[in-house]
């Protein structure tokens, strides 16, 4: 069910996603030995992480983007991100979030069918793992 219209260009989905961090490496540990992400690119300001087929997901530390020339950016507070999972592999993530001691802060059932597992990354953004039955595309 896309959302497209014959005047609006193309779109290929989200290549990017950011979160900004306290400790880039703290962070790329966590990404890399919960879910398997490798680091595709890293520089003083940010690292990158392959975080699916054509997804990447950027570990920006705190306050270095805001004072680049170009492109200033930055963020901060407890920010969301989710990764969707096939339904069948739900049990297996919950056993492998608890193998890391990471807390599962909330489980979500949705009206859809879908199911959602909170829980915290080293800065406290809230990251989910969501199965189909979240959404109605998904």
């Amino acid at each position: 069910m896309r959302m497209h219209d014959q005047s609006t260009p193309r779109l290929n989905g989200i290549l990017e996603s950011t979160l900004y961090v306290a400790d880039m490496e703290r962070s790329a540990r966590f990404y890399q030995s919960l879910f398997g992400f490798a680091v595709i690119d890293r520089g003083e300001r940010l690292i990158a992480m392959a975080a699916g087929e054509r997804q990447v997901l950027l570990l920006f530390k705190k306050g270095a983007s805001a004072r680049i020339p170009v492109t200033p950016h930055d963020g901060s507070g407890e920010l969301h991100l989710a990764f969707a999972i096939p339904a069948s592999e739900l049990t297996a993530w919950e056993a492998r979030l608890t193998a890391h001691s990471v807390a599962i802060e909330d489980r979500r059932h949705w009206p859809r069918g879908g199911t959602s597992l909170y829980f915290r990354d080293p800065d406290r953004h809230l990251i989910e793992l969501a199965t189909p039955g979240v959404w109605t595309i998904y």
